[in-house]
C-alpha cells in the first residue's frame, strides 16, 4: 500500500509570479522598448526632423537640389610624406580647428544654422 503524498511546505512553494518573474521581466521589457521607440518616432515626425532627413525613401528628387558647398577640400591619404605636405595638412586642419573652436557648445542655441555657418539656398549670392 502507497503511502499518501505529503503536501510541500509553504515555505518551499513558490507563487505564481515567482514561477514565472523571468517571463515577465522579458514581457515588461519589450513593452517599455516598444513605448520608448514609439514616443522617439512621435517626436521625430512632430518635430519635423523627419521632413529634413534626405536619406529617407521618397526624397530622392530633393537630394540633387541639395546645395553643397566647393569650399571644403578633401586630403588624399595616398601621396608622399614630406615637409610641404605635412604643412598642407597643418594649415588645413587648423582652419577647421578654428571653426570648430568658434562654436560655443554651451550659449543656448549651438545648432543655430548661422553659428554652423549654414547658408539659405534661396538668400545665397552665387
Amino acid at each position: 500500500m502507497e503511502e499518501p503524498a505529503t503536501p510541500q511546505p509553504a515555505e518551499d512553494q513558490l507563487s505564481y509570479w515567482d514561477e514565472h518573474r523571468f517571463m515577465l521581466l522579458i514581457i515588461l521589457t519589450l513593452v517599455i522598448s516598444v513605448a520608448l521607440v514609439s514616443v522617439s518616432l512621435i517626436i521625430y515626425n512632430v518635430s519635423g526632423s523627419a521632413q529634413l532627413d534626405l536619406s529617407r525613401p521618397g526624397n530622392e528628387s530633393v537630394i540633387d537640389k541639395v546645395d553643397k558647398p566647393d569650399t571644403t577640400t578633401d586630403y588624399s591619404a595616398f601621396g608622399p610624406v614630406n615637409k610641404a605636405t605635412v604643412n598642407e595638412f597643418t594649415k588645413m586642419y587648423d582652419e577647421q580647428a578654428k571653426k570648430a573652436k568658434a562654436v560655443d557648445a554651451f550659449n543656448g542655441d549651438p545648432l543655430n544654422p548661422e553659428v554652423l555657418e549654414f547658408s539659405d539656398p534661396a538668400t545665397s549670392t552665387d
